[in-house]
């Protein structure tokens, strides 16, 4: 990915949506065996896990259409036991989301005062299956002006924060990661070179803690429900990131994790390219449209 799309993708998320693809060109593969399942085996499997990622391309249709399928087989199979969580809305923005979902206020107003996404067309289906179903959706990303104020200042600047602030962000130290997710990340930003500081990472690592928090918290309140958990694919691939944040808030918490790719090789998957980066990959053809 080139450094210029991940900038966007990191700090300005917000796309034109689109969801006429049709979702029969996609290819679900377990990397454990390296064999094609079913959305069912997947929702068969969450029997001993407490957390579902869904590693999204955002601009992919086919991959917003199965993210709606597996809320919706999670709520048939656990009825009233179910969570939603977005990195798609901020914890500031939880209020107006649960009013939005009580029926308390209009549509309009909900994605006005909740900032929702541009290409909010492409979930829009999985809020109202929440509404119309009692289905809890957490706002688990961090407000976007904390992240942008530690891109600029670094993660010494949250401490400056009034109580109010604090509380839409994780228990302050946040941790910054080392190891493997540093090491792409440097990779991703196109080397060491192309970092001025560690600001850009620490950044990065309040929004993953920030949602791993936002989950973690959620399940200490409701700790027999099962959560699906959606952000772009960087924020849980390998189970790092977010996943790896989790962990460190609920080491208990049973994790599993699908990236979803639109690659050329769809009908025969690159295994040196994706054995590691979830329990499953779904693939999507690249020929289908975008979303943006």
């Amino acid at each position: 990915m080139k450094i210029t799309t991940y900038l966007f993708l990191l700090f300005l998320p917000f796309f034109s949506f689109s969801q006429n693809t049709s979702i029969s060109h996609y290819k679900i593969y377990n990397t454990h065996s390296k064999r094609l399942v079913s959305i069912d085996n997947i929702i068969n499997e969450m029997t001993d896990a407490d957390v579902l990622f869904f590693g999204e391309e955002h601009n992919d249709s086919t991959g917003h259409q199965l993210e709606f399928i597996l809320l919706k087989k999670l709520a048939e199979k656990y009825p009233r036991k179910i969570a939603l969580s977005m990195e798609m809305f901020e914890t500031d923005r939880q209020i107006v989301l649960n009013e939005y979902l009580k029926g308390l206020i209009s549509e309009n107003s909900f994605t006005n005062d909740a900032k929702a996404w541009p290409n909010y067309g492409d979930y829009r289906p999985l809020i109202e299956l929440a509404k119309s179903s009692n289905i809890p959706v957490i706002a688990a990303n961090a407000p976007s002006r904390y992240t942008s104020m530690v891109n600029h200042m670094g993660l010494s600047s949250l401490k400056q924060l009034d109580t109010t602030g604090k509380s839409w962000l994780p228990p302050l130290p946040i941790d910054t990661a080392t190891g493997p997710y540093y090491d792409k990340f440097v990779q991703i930003m196109g080397g060491h070179a192309s970092m001025p500081g560690m600001q850009m990472y620490q950044a990065q690592n309040l929004w993953d803690a920030t949602m791993g928090w936002s989950i973690a918290r959620f399940m200490k309140d409701h700790p027999d429900y099962k959560i699906l958990q959606l952000n772009g694919g960087f924020h849980s691939e390998e189970k790092l990131g977010t996943a790896t944040q989790l962990k460190k808030y609920n080491p208990k918490v049973r994790i599993l994790n699908i990236a979803a790719y639109a690659d050329d090789s769809f009908d025969n998957p690159n295994w040196t390219k994706f054995s590691n980066m979830g329990d499953y990959i779904i693939l999507t053809d690249p020929k289908l449209p975008k979303t943006f």
